[in-house]
């Protein structure tokens, strides 16, 4: 996260940098980084660490994104993961009329973003996705509607068997979040602190993780840059399940 010394009453808006276009979320805090070079790289670490969650399933045909941001997790997935259909559940329209600053894609046949609440939205997702991707942040922090055992226990009705779960945890009760995550998820549970910054990422999963744990089996078939941009995470995540067997 990066500090701004300008102030916009808790709207989201952009700052543009000649490196980087910046979503912020009350004038202080960097809610979502783009870099204007390269717009589809994971340019935030604990992003690409989400998606080390391939690992457990390198083929998901649908995911959720709940907390779109300025996209970069959905861009992403929908550039190098053709096969999949992707829905962003966003609560704020002002967000969502960022979109084109971001150069995240039109609604099509394989990616939508939804506005609504996702406390409400995932009841009616059951069985809906192989992965979830959960990074939900208002101009406040994390929402306490998305911090509660009620809430992840509708993400885990909303995954599929063989599916994963990956959540990024910023300024908030990992310790409660945890709980409630192994309890909905039956302790099939990692978390991976993310190098050099404050945010725990943690991977929850349903049924048992394919063998062998394979990395650069989970990314074959993408491109170079994306490969590269994603193993490192792959790799700490699958050192990580080896130890837990």
């Amino acid at each position: 996260m990066t500090r701004n010394p300008k102030w916009r009453g808790g709207r989201p808006w952009v700052d543009r940098g000649w490196r980087h276009t910046s979503l912020q979320f009350k004038g202080s805090v960097t809610q979502s980084r783009m870099s204007n070079l390269f717009p589809h790289l994971l340019d935030v670490g604990y992003t690409r660490t989400m998606l080390a969650a391939l690992l457990l399933n390198p083929r998901p045909r649908d995911i959720g994104i709940v907390g779109l941001g300025g996209g970069s997790q959905a861009k992403f997935c929908h550039r190098y993961l053709p096969q999949s259909r992707i829905e962003a559940i966003e609560s704020s329209a002002d967000v969502l009329a960022l979109r084109d600053e971001f150069h995240v894609p039109p609604d099509d046949g394989r990616f939508r973003a939804t506005l609504g609440d996702a406390a409400r939205v995932l009841k009616q997702r059951r069985d809906a996705w192989d992965l979830v991707l959960l990074d939900a942040y208002d101009a406040y922090g994390l929402p306490e509607a998305l911090s509660t055992k009620e809430f992840y226990a509708d993400c885990r009705a909303s995954v599929r068997d063989g599916g994963v779960l990956a959540v990024n945890l910023y300024d908030t009760d990992t310790r409660r979040h945890r709980q409630n995550i192994c309890r909905a998820f039956e302790d099939k549970v990692v978390v991976l602190d993310e190098p050099k910054m404050s945010n725990r990422v943690v991977f929850a999963w349903v049924g048992e993780p394919p063998r062998p744990l394979d990395p650069a089996a989970a990314v074959a078939g993408m491109p170079w840059l994306a490969r590269r941009q994603l193993l490192p995470g792959l790799k700490r995540l699958r050192d990580a399940l080896l130890k837990v067997r």
